[in-house]
């Protein structure tokens, strides 16, 4: 995972919680770099997964819900300091649909190591989309609240239902997501 990935994840800790919160999780034994993470970094997924169950552990709020929270906080977070990936688009759907064909590849850009998960997506009506999430990490939840972070950018109000098709070799979410009028 990018290392500004995991900075982002310990500013919303800070931010939501408390600077002790924060000295607590990156306390978490067996993290592979003792808990010292650089935004230019590259990093273990299990790693985060260590520090979100560490963080659920603290303040007693499930696993999902906090990975849920940060990927909302995350799009928030990426969209403010890459503001052209938006560029041209007008509603959460239409950028939804473009994570894979545009964003992703502008994410590369900058990131060449980056190892991306898959969105497959498919426009049904003007109202709703239906994306399909793989990738070889658990991070479904997180997919899930970039989607609501998007929501949350442009101001509207999103209809989402998930269902989960994982395997031993992938995880696998598909998302029907609906603009609420």
């Amino acid at each position: 995972m990018m290392g500004v990935v995991y900075t982002t994840f310990m500013d919303m800790v800070e931010d939501k919680f408390s600077d002790e919160v924060l000295d607590e999780i990156l306390e978490t034994p067996n993290l592979s770099t003792g808990g010292a993470f650089t935004s230019v970094g590259y990093y273990g997924h299990t790693d985060m997964i260590k520090l979100v169950v560490r963080l659920s552990e603290l303040t007693n709020l499930p696993v999902d819900t906090l990975i849920e929270a940060f990927g909302e906080h995350l799009f928030g977070v990426l969209i403010s300091k890459y503001p052209m990936l938006a560029e041209g688009r007008n509603t959460s759907l239409e950028l939804l649909e473009v994570v894979d064909t545009a964003i992703h590849v502008e994410v590369l850009k900058l990131y060449p190591d980056a190892e991306l998960p898959e969105f497959r997506c498919e426009r049904i009506d003007s109202v709703t989309l239906h994306m399909e999430y793989r990738s070889k990490r658990p991070f479904s939840r997180l997919a899930l609240g970039l989607i609501k972070g998007c929501a949350k950018h442009f101001g509207e109000e999103l209809a989402i239902t998930h269902e989960s098709f994982d395997s031993n070799e992938q995880f696998e979410t598909h998302f029907n997501i609906s603009r609420v009028a």
